[in-house]
């Protein structure tokens, strides 16, 4: 894979460098496009673009509020059965905050939980615990809710980095 690291990056970001890949959109599959719009947009995300070239094929693009990664739904976009996705995962810095926000968005939110490992989490509900990780540790507090078509997300609590990421 060749990157050219003059190439220039969008308004605000860098380019791409010699070297690196930036996950830059996740394709989700929904059912109804200005249904999942609507849902996005209400969770205070960044319309990116609304595009419609041609019958049998549009592009919605939105963006989570400080996210370099967005996402994209639309007709002719994927294959994928609509609902079909488990595992999105968006950081945040707080969350009680992040599910207080949610919650007053009007979006049906799980109470924090962690996982009985004490890392990352099992798929589905199988070994949550109850509330935070203890002390709030780092990657180990959770959220999930799910968008209209049942797309699952999560929301992980991340204050500190580990080195190198």
């Amino acid at each position: 894979m060749s990157v050219d690291p003059s190439s220039e990056g969008t308004a605000g970001s860098p380019p791409v460098q010699a070297g690196e890949m930036k996950l830059e959109v996740v394709v989700v599959p929904v059912s109804d496009i200005d249904r999942a719009k609507h849902f996005y947009e209400g969770l205070g995300w960044r319309l990116d673009a609304d595009l419609s070239p041609e019958d049998g094929y549009r592009v919605v693009q939105v963006t989570p509020p400080g996210s370099a990664c967005s996402v994209i739904f639309g007709e002719g976009v994927t294959a994928a059965a609509p609902g079909s996705y488990e595992g999105l995962q968006l950081s945040v810095y707080d969350i009680d905050a992040a599910r207080s926000d949610l919650v007053g968005r009007g979006v049906d939110v799980s109470e924090p939980f962690h996982d009985v490992t004490g890392i990352f989490h099992h798929s589905g509900e199988q070994g949550r615990a109850d509330g935070p990780a203890p002390d709030h540790a780092d990657y180990g507090s959770f959220l999930s809710f799910r968008d209209p078509d049942g797309n699952g997300w999560l929301l992980q609590e991340i204050k500190t980095r580990l080195p190198g990421r």
